[in-house]
């Protein structure tokens, strides 16, 4: 049986979308069937791996009840990483899913055959704690939180952690934290130093020990529509994002 993530965090420009589309691919690179759904109406990680945003079905079919999450899946130039792409029609999805009678539970219903299909199934969530990243945390097992070493990164990790407890209590008692990723790590600066000890002082259990550090080759492969293991399989962001990868698997 597979095991499905959400990556999730309020905050935005956090990393959630790079570390979606980078851990996913190196999942896959590693051998193992991996689908990621992009769940942002931005459709970030869907044109981070050259998908388009208009096709159909979509995230968007998904929640709609039209098709399963399984069967929206596409390949993608990864070798055995898939993907539900997202649809700017997914802003409107923030709007309606709270009109409906068990809305939370519209991607959990969706999930049959995902679990036997794939080890790990990713659900990059938009920066906010609406309906769809609500939706995602009832879908998930597990959630990974990508942390960028600034100050105010700090400063919604309490209201996020309250609602993953909310979610655990009210919704999904299965949910667990994966860890805590700290992401964007400029180690010269004192501020990026400060932010990594505070962290990793207040959640000694939950940081992974991988750092993913500031570094242009990660910012550039969007625009080249691959991973940046694809784009510069040696650079410090691949490295970082190989790293991560193994640790996501060995705590299961």
């Amino acid at each position: 049986m597979g095991t499905v993530y959400a990556i999730a965090n309020q905050k935005g420009g956090v990393g959630k979308t790079t570390t979606a589309v980078n851990v996913g691919a190196c999942v896959a690179e590693a051998g193992y069937p991996t689908l990621l759904v992009d769940l942002d109406p931005q459709c970030n990680a869907t044109v981070a791996l050259a998908a388009d945003k208009h096709s159909e079905p979509n995230a968007y079919d998904v929640l709609s009840g039209e098709v399963s999450l399984a069967d929206a899946a596409r390949p993608t130039q990864v070798e055995g990483l898939s993907l539900v792409s997202s649809s700017p029609d997914m802003a409107g999805a923030s709007v309606e899913l709270p009109r409906l009678a068990g809305s939370e539970t519209k991607l959990a219903r969706a999930m049959e055959g995902v679990r036997e299909r794939y080890l790990i199934t990713l659900l990059d969530c938009p920066p906010a704690l609406g309906p769809l990243t609500v939706n995602a945390l009832v879908a998930a097992d597990k959630v990974i939180v990508p942390v960028q070493t600034e100050y105010f990164a700090l400063e919604g990790l309490a209201g996020l952690l309250d609602t993953l407890g909310l979610i655990q209590r009210e919704m999904n008692p299965r949910l667990q934290i994966a860890g805590m990723i700290l992401t964007m790590h400029d180690g010269r600066t004192r501020l990026a130093q400060d932010v990594e000890r505070e962290v990793r002082e207040h959640f000694p259990e939950l940081v992974f020990d991988t750092v993913i550090p500031r570094n242009v080759r990660v910012s550039e492969a969007p625009s080249f529509g691959v991973p940046v293991t694809r784009h510069d399989p040696h650079c410090a962001g691949s490295t970082a994002y190989l790293k991560l990868a193994k640790e996501v698997a060995a705590r299961g």
